[in-house]
């Protein structure tokens, strides 16, 4: 793991907000001269800690859409099954985020498709992609409540703000 000191940690939790701040307004918000602050920052990307930059589009003003969660089972728990199973609903756009899990479950897949109609024609799409899922549990999102756009890299790290690492 790399080291990171509380200026480290300040880029990342500035930079997961906002990721359009300019290189100026983050040095002078970690409280280092750009040259410094832009080197640090080099080093985060380097060393893998960012993986990239975006943003977060209000789906809502652009085009109607339903939110779903999946809880999915495969048939079979061999690497074989979880690969062709992975490989698959990485090429789907509708599957926006995917998890393997731990329990009783194998993935938790979040699909965002027109309506609930464009949704069932895309499980049974699924379903007959042979792709060896045994069952599913559908979880309709009715309303957002939090989403994450700041990783709670603090928390994580048991650190105070402001306090260094040893």
């Amino acid at each position: 793991m790399t080291p990171l000191d509380s200026r480290d940690l300040a880029i990342l939790q500035i930079l997961s907000q906002e990721g359009r701040i300019t290189k100026a307004a983050l040095a002078e918000r970690v409280g280092l001269s750009p040259t410094p602050c832009w080197e640090r920052l080099h080093r985060l990307e380097r060393a893998g800690l960012i993986q990239g930059y975006g943003a977060f589009i209000n789906l809502k003003a652009i085009a109607p859409h339903v939110t779903v969660f999946v809880a999915a089972e495969l048939k079979s728990h061999t690497a074989d099954s979880f690969q062709r199973f992975e490989r698959h609903v990485m090429a789907l756009p509708q599957v926006t985020a995917c998890w393997a899990l731990g329990g009783g479950y194998d993935y938790l897949l979040q699909i965002v498709e027109r309506d609930i109609d464009a949704y069932q024609q895309f499980v049974d799409r699924l379903l007959g992609a042979d792709v060896g899922l045994s069952r599913y549990f559908t979880y309709i999102v009715t309303k957002p409540v939090k989403s994450a756009s700041a990783a709670p890299l603090a928390h994580l790290l048991g650190r105070k703000r402001g306090e260094e690492s040893s």
